[in-house]
């Protein structure tokens, strides 16, 4: 009898758990804002998705799944729920088919673009794509372009200003910049503590990761930050975090830290090569580089070799395009979107 009620307990409690946990589906070719926001009917916005989210009240978790499409913003989408989170009931913002997926293709990835003007003035005039405004929130299998509006100068696609909020996981993700057109002055920008980012692909961003107020215990894996023309990385005073399995390559400099300081960075398994400068801080003048380094830990880092990414030559996308070619230094890492290797694609010969 106690085992029957003991099942039963477990029954309505597992129930209790799905009724609150919501599931919400984006698909902007074929959804509608005025839809119910399920998988057969989704609505077509990501703004009216987070918006209908951040209004849900009770707990458990909160998951908006993107099918593949272009999503323009139109203005800043900021997640600030209503409904309590925890670490195991969580905010997720991820695509329908994830990189790591049998059927997975580039095609399906969703690209988020903003075409919104200057829309916050929280430090500085700037244009944010996600604004993070609650604890426990996960970004996943998304590809972010740059901003093109002429007003914008500085674009960053991920935000988080308040420094009291912590716990954000930014995964599997690609943010791909380009100067003359579509510039992203920081991939990821965020305040506080437990940011977490990996298997992503920075390629060409201005900065990729800007992390600088109340910043501990973030870590940065599997990841490749290629053609970084500031920084890969620009960090505020910190020794707790984790930076490992990543390749720097291609850019201006890998680490800017705050004044001519010296703290106790630990580097494992990472390739840096190919970049203008090391470490460098901000002075008078701008950014300067600095030998300042006796306090670095640097375990199995390699700083010669040669590294090249696999771009797009023909009209299909690759499927493992900004990634590593398998020649190049590092390759062994499995840095980049995926955390099981995809192979490369092949190459049809002329006539075939």
């Amino acid at each position: 009898m106690k085992k029957l009620l003991f099942t039963l307990s477990l029954s309505l409690l597992l129930r209790a758990s799905a009724a609150l946990a919501q599931t919400l589906y984006v698909d902007p070719g074929t959804g509608s804002d005025a839809a119910d926001g399920s998988e057969s009917a989704p609505y077509a916005s990501l703004e009216k998705a987070v918006a209908i989210a951040n209004e849900l009240t009770g707990s458990g978790p909160i998951t908006i799944k993107l099918f593949p499409g272009l999503y323009s913003l139109t203005d800043k989408v900021a997640i600030h729920p209503l409904r309590v989170l925890s670490d195991t009931g969580r905010f997720t913002i991820e695509a329908v088919t994830m990189p790591d997926d049998p059927d997975w293709t580039p095609a399906k990835m969703p690209v988020i673009q903003s075409i919104s003007s200057n829309n916050s003035q929280t430090q500085f005039l700037h244009s944010t794509g996600f604004l993070v405004a609650a604890n426990h929130v996960t970004i996943r299998g998304l590809k972010m372009l740059g901003s093109a509006h002429p007003d914008v100068v500085y674009y960053y696609p991920i935000s988080k200003e308040d420094e009291s909020l912590g716990d954000m996981v930014v995964s599997q993700c690609y943010f791909v910049s380009e100067v003359h057109s579509s510039q992203i002055q920081g991939a990821i920008w965020a305040q506080g503590p437990k940011t977490s980012i990996d298997h992503c692909v920075f390629y060409n961003c201005r900065n990729a990761i800007l992390l600088f107020r109340s910043v501990e215990d973030f870590s940065v894996t599997n990841s490749i930050i290629y053609g970084a023309n500031e920084s890969a990385v620009w960090m505020g005073p910190v020794e707790r975090f984790t930076f490992k399995n990543n390749v720097i390559a291609g850019g201006n400099y890998v680490w800017v830290r705050p004044g001519d300081s010296s703290p106790a960075y630990k580097f494992i398994d990472c390739v840096m090569v190919d970049n203008e400068h090391y470490m460098g801080y901000y002075g008078s003048n701008g950014l300067v580089e600095t030998t300042n380094n006796k306090n670095f830990v640097e375990t199995r880092v390699i700083k010669k070799g040669e590294m090249d990414l696999v771009i797009r030559k023909e009209p299909d996308y690759p499927v493992n395009y900004l990634h590593l070619t398998p020649e190049s230094v590092g390759y062994e890492l499995n840095a980049g979107i995926f955390k099981s290797p995809k192979q490369p694609t092949p190459v049809k010969e002329k006539g075939m």
